[in-house]
């Protein structure tokens, strides 16, 4: 598999395993399968595997995959949705949440450690209907006064050997935080030709995710790309039931589909080559549930970015 550098953080795979699909968050998945789909991972050459508590049973599946043991040279990152506290609780809630999900994967310490909640305007209002702004996002002066602090004294404590942030919605915020010293080691970004987060986005707001990757490139930190497939938008069917974001760009994507029927290919397949060969983007978080599902992306790895033929096929279709 093809390696590239994520910024400080350093070299890894092109294709980093994410635990929502084996955490059941992507759909219904057993125990077994999710065990089988690390083990299947890391097999094929997966060395980062991008965990977080709110992704169900992921952490604990990690525990049971690998017993406290991780192989030679794969790492793990998790995250803290963190929202906006006193900025004298930041440090505690970031370590007691990560001692539960060091429990739950049975390690002493993760490689990353990731800021989960969005990063906005202090003085952005969310539009009616939305989660409190306080607990689904933090304020850009939370991040800079109290939150790039307890990353630091958690890096000097040996718990987590970097840190790094969630780059979603909030594009201005966001180039305002990679532009910033210290830098993360890493953003986690968009990274599908939608350009869509789906029901991620509750802003009102353009999410921008190209402007967040070029501006995370200026500055030298590594992109993680999520979302290739939009959470099975641009797959070939959704295997949850559901009326959503989701099932709107499902819609949306329609098109998409046809064009891959006309060229004989497989969507999701189509999906990830294509989110490849977005340029900045260093490796491309899975969110795949099962063996069968990661080696689709596999396949999409071994073949490489779409060539120019298909990339301005896509971009002809207007969809972003």
């Amino acid at each position: 598999m093809k390696i590239n550098t994520l910024g400080s953080f350093g070299p890894v795979s092109r294709l980093t395993l994410g635990g929502g699909g084996i955490g059941q968050v992507w759909g219904p998945t057993s125990e077994d399968d999710a065990v089988a789909t690390l083990r299947h991972a890391v097999d094929q050459g997966i060395d980062l595997i991008d965990a977080a508590p709110g992704y169900k049973i992921c952490e604990a599946m990690i525990g049971r995959a690998f017993e406290g043991k991780l192989p030679v040279g794969v790492r793990v990152t998790t995250k803290y949705s963190l929202g906006t506290v006193p900025a004298a609780e930041v440090y505690d809630r970031f370590r007691t949440s990560l001692e539960a999900s060091l429990k739950a994967m049975r390690l002493q310490r993760v490689d990353m450690l990731l800021l989960h909640s969005e990063i906005r305007p202090d003085d952005f209002e969310y539009p009616p209907g939305q989660p409190p702004k306080n607990e689904r996002s933090t304020s850009l002066s939370l991040y800079r006064e109290a939150v790039r602090p307890a990353f630091a004294r958690l890096v000097q404590e040996g718990l987590i050997g970097h840190w790094g942030i969630t780059g979603i919605n909030h594009a201005a915020a966001t180039i305002e935080a990679l532009a910033d010293e210290p830098s993360p080691a890493a953003v986690q970004a968009i990274a599908n030709l939608l350009d869509s987060p789906g029901e991620m986005n509750g802003t009102g707001l353009a999410p921008r995710p190209r402007d967040v990757i070029a501006a995370a490139g200026a500055a030298g930190v590594g992109v993680m790309g999520v979302r290739a497939v939009q959470a099975g938008a641009l797959t070939n069917a959704i295997d949850r039931v559901e009326k959503s974001p989701t099932s709107a760009d499902f819609d949306r994507a329609a098109p998409y589909r046809d064009l891959c029927r006309d060229w004989g290919e497989d969507p999701a397949i189509i999906a990830h080559r294509y989110a490849l060969g977005i340029s900045g983007v260093d490796t491309l978080v899975l969110g795949v549930k099962n063996v069968a599902e990661l080696d689709q992306a596999l396949e999409a790895e071994r073949r490489g970015p779409l060539d120019s033929a298909q990339l301005a096929a896509i971009e002809a279709l207007g969809l972003r």
